[in-house]
């Protein structure tokens, strides 16, 4: 009942709920199935529910139901939703979302105004997860207005966080650490770019391992006041990687005046995460771009890791408006000027455009990423992209640090920072660590 297709038969463009005697999908016409699957209300030919009609008719039945503002009508604030859901494809699992009792309460309170409709009565609600997808939904069909979800989401795990601490000073200090150091931070940054979750992620693990540190200095009977240097020594001691990230914490209370200034370990570099081989780096490329049993999302993906030394993060944020085809070059928005791609790269970014994969996702119709996820609006998942790379035999972090350690060898750092989005100061670093010569010219009189 979902099989569409041209029938061998009649040659129409229809669903092919038949077989014929070689098993080939046809029409009911040439299968001679005397019951017909028109929809009673639009016509259309499809699976029908109750009162014989589709999916689509149905769910909008359902959603009038659930959305009546008392009047017997859709409250109009709550039309564009409608309007969005209703362009989706596969009505079912839409079907299936509004079987969630928690979905009915919150649509019907919107809809009645128990709920007020604004993203501060949002955030009262439960479950979180239930209310962050309607609010995307909300959000993607214009209801509400748009707000950087990452901070949105780490501003409601903060709170949930803080309650659980049970020492009031150490709740009170995490409290004033994420107020005046973190949401400033991530304000910044998100009136700039969309926040991603790395980011977000990062800050949770300060938190996590402030309130840690915080609560494993009070057994030793001690203060962050009179933290000592043999302190922070033994906290560092043990499982260094995973205490690492409540040194933001550290510095700040240094900074302003809350504990003595001392001195934290220095970072040690992971060998584990030596760059590829630039011959290993090249097979891979050779893989990414020629072998067609790979999904073509993990071989654009794997060609701008391996070529442009582009991370996972920012892969994910990329639109189909940073990519640009004239008929001549296509070139990717990754810094400035935009990168052109090379051939044959370009072709394959050219046939991931024309696939259907990229515009239509699950959720959303109107998502104008070039990774789109599952959340409506919401780009991929970095994780996501990870695990496909890594199917597809590409390591992301050392296939990044092989390709940007080859580019700075090639070109002045400044000018590979620019076009690929790095900053001058990792540019040049690399360069160094690379043994690259740009920044070592000979010193004297050049002009002889």
């Amino acid at each position: 009942m979902r099989v569409r297709g041209h029938c061998p038969g009649c040659g129409t463009d229809r669903l092919l709920p038949g077989r014929d005697t070689d098993g080939t999908p046809v029409c009911r016409d040439c299968a001679d199935i005397t019951r017909d699957f028109f929809c009673d209300r639009c016509g259309f030919e499809g699976l029908l529910l109750g009162r014989r009609l589709c999916e689509r008719c149905t769910l909008a039945d359902t959603l009038t139901r659930l959305l009546d503002d008392g009047t017997g009508r859709i409250a109009p604030s709550l039309l564009p939703l409608v309007t969005t859901l209703l362009e989706m494809d596969r009505p079912k699992s839409r079907l299936i979302w509004l079987r969630n009792p928690n979905i009915v309460r919150l649509l019907l309170g919107l809809a009645t105004g128990a709920i007020p409709l604004t993203h501060e009565g949002l955030h009262q609600e439960t479950p979180w997860r239930t209310v962050v997808h309607l609010r995307d939904l909300l959000i993607d069909s214009g209801v509400l207005p748009r707000v950087d979800r990452q901070l949105m989401l780490y501003q409601r795990w903060l709170t949930e966080r803080l309650i659980i601490i049970e020492e009031p000073e150490h709740r009170r200090l995490l409290h004033h650490f994420a107020t005046w150091h973190q949401m400033r931070r991530l304000r910044a940054k998100a009136e700039k770019s969309p926040l991603g979750r790395s980011q977000t992620n990062q800050v949770k693990q300060e938190i996590t391992q402030a309130g840690a540190f915080l609560a494993w200095l009070a057994d030793r009977s001690g203060t962050i006041e009179h933290c000592r240097q043999a302190d922070l020594d033994a906290w560092h001691t043990e499982k260094l990687a995973t205490r690492r990230p409540a040194q933001t914490f550290l510095r700040w209370c240094m900074r302003t005046g809350r504990m003595p200034r001392l001195t934290l370990p220095p970072q040690v570099i992971n060998q584990d995460q030596a760059p590829l081989h630039q011959h290993r780096r090249l097979v891979m490329l050779r893989r990414a771009l020629n072998d067609d049993s790979l999904p073509e999302r993990t071989r654009v993906a794997a060609a701008l890791v391996l070529l442009y030394a582009q991370s996972v993060t920012r892969i994910v944020g990329l639109t189909l408006d940073d990519v640009t085809d004239d008929g001549t070059t296509v070139t990717v928005r990754l810094g400035d000027p935009p990168s052109p791609l090379p051939e044959p790269v370009a072709d394959l970014m050219r046939s991931y455009l024309r696939s259907h994969q990229h515009l239509t996702c699950a959720s959303s119709r109107s998502s104008r990423w070039l990774f789109p996820g599952r959340q409506p609006g919401q780009p991929m998942n970095p994780a996501s992209l990870q695990d496909h790379l890594r199917k597809g035999g590409v390591p992301p972090q050392r296939g990044r640090t092989s390709a940007i350690r080859h580019l700075v060898l090639q070109a002045p750092a400044p000018v590979i920072a620019k076009a690929l989005g790095y900053h001058d100061k990792t540019a040049t670093r690399l360069v160094t660590e690379a043994g690259g010569t740009w920044s070592r010219y000979a010193p004297g009189d050049h002009t002889r």
